[in-house]
């Protein structure tokens, strides 16, 4: 495992096997309490996703071995590591922060993993260059952590992290650090490096893109528990709560259906292009609400409600309008469209959806 400093220390027992992760971390924290279920096969990149609060970080720190388990168990690669000590745990960190060493040179903070795992100078100094160069940092191995630039400090924690061999990477916000511009280019190599590590990764962030590019797998955790798991694709066109359709992007509800009506718990009825029966959610993106200041004659769109507007923000290149009504939901559409439109909070408007622009399926 690595201590708090990030460094990778321990390996499995001999005779250990080649089998991933299988836990379920009971943690109790006062009111809080953690139940979580997580396996993974070797190679596999698991994305711990979640509001503040939901205990992503808990879960992380259980793996690590610095929280301790209230119930549950902690097996991997078939070894029981639930009263291992954190220092004996073959499990790598990267922390947010990366808490590289400020004294020590990029070369020195990568080798101190394999020199505390009981690698002698020469050898471990020798084992840190090669992972530098994996890095990309090659000409940086003499630099300290304060004349490294964000992207470069996290590429030197992940080497740390990665430089003994540890079965299991915990890799906690790890682009959180970065500025948008460089997030962007350290996402690009992080993936490449994640999809070279033969153990199992868990990636613990609160940010939907991270989650879906590097991830192979996504457990959304919400007050303790897990709501949904999935690929990202699966998780992205079937959300089934609030939290997720707002972070993929969609209108989410639920109702019951018959045929192709759906009559919502909260709301009006929405015609669907999916003939089904019971519980249902219904789901559709901000981009196919078409808002009209009058009431719409000759429309195709089966779903008309009367909405006012109760707020408006840009979103990307688009303008986001907040609306309450008949129906609660995000409409996007252009600078142009809300000019012409005349929005504004508590401006009325009518919205259409077609139905074909509508997704429905089973609750």
């Amino acid at each position: 495992m690595t201590d708090i400093d990030g460094t990778a220390t321990g390996v499995l027992p001999e005779g250990a096997r080649d089998e991933g992760l299988d836990a379920r971390l009971v943690v109790d924290r006062g009111s809080f309490r953690l139940d979580v279920a997580l396996t993974a096969a070797p190679g596999d990149v698991v994305a711990l996703l979640g509001p503040n609060g939901a205990g992503k970080t808990t879960a992380l720190r259980a793996l690590a071995g610095l929280l301790p388990l209230t119930g549950g168990h902690l097996r991997l690669d078939g070894v029981a590591l639930d009263r291992t000590p954190p220092e004996e745990r073959p499990v790598g960190v990267v922390f947010q922060d990366y808490l590289l060493f400020p004294h020590l040179s990029a070369l020195d903070n990568v080798a101190f993993g394999p020199r505390c795992h009981g690698a002698g100078r020469r050898e471990a100094r020798a084992l840190a260059a090669a992972w530098l160069e994996r890095m990309g940092l090659a000409d940086h191995a003499d630099a300290r952590p304060r004349r490294l630039s964000g992207g470069q400090a996290q590429r030197v924690a992940l080497a740390r992290a990665l430089a003994t061999g540890p079965r299991l990477l915990l890799l906690d916000e790890p682009l959180a650090a970065l500025d948008a511009r460089t997030r962007l280019e350290v996402r690009a190599r992080l993936r490449r490096h994640l999809a070279e590590f033969e153990a199992v990764a868990v990636l613990v962030t609160h940010d939907p893109l991270d989650a879906m590019v590097l991830a192979d797998r996504l457990v959304v955790v919400e007050h303790g528990r897990v709501v949904q798991e999935g690929t990202p694709s699966a998780i992205a066109r079937r959300p089934r709560t609030d939290y997720i359709a707002r972070l993929v992007g969609l209108n989410l509800y639920r109702g019951r259906a018959e045929g192709h009506t759906v009559r919502l718990e909260a709301g009006p009825a929405v015609t669907t292009t999916e003939d089904l029966a019971g519980a249902v959610f219904v789901a559709f993106p901000p981009g196919a609400v078409t808002l009209h200041r009058d009431r719409p004659t000759g429309s195709s769109a089966r779903n008309l409600w009367a909405c006012e507007v109760a707020g408006l923000e840009t979103h990307g290149d688009q303008i986001r309008a907040d609306l309450t009504g008949e129906l609660r939901l995000a409409a996007d559409l252009t600078a142009v469209a809300a000019a012409e439109l005349g929005l504004h909070p508590g401006a009325r408007v009518w919205a259409t959806v077609k139905a074909t622009q509508t997704h429905a399926y089973p609750a």
